[in-house]
């Protein structure tokens, strides 16, 4: 298969993708940050528990 054909294919293909609009872009990229950062706060506050918990018992 040569270069040029399998770019020709690819952007047949691309014609078919359900491309999401602006807006669910936006909504889904905020739900992301969002998700992001639970997890680091979440992820965060039980390694602080942890350490302090190291702390005063173990170290």
């Amino acid at each position: 298969m040569k270069i040029v054909d399998y770019i020709k294919e690819t952007r047949v293909e691309l014609k078919h993708v359900s491309w999401p609009t602006r807006r669910q872009t936006v909504i889904f990229t905020i739900i992301v940050i969002l998700i992001s950062l639970s997890v680091a706060f979440f992820l965060g506050f039980f390694d602080f528990i942890f350490t302090k918990f190291l702390e005063k018992f173990i170290i």
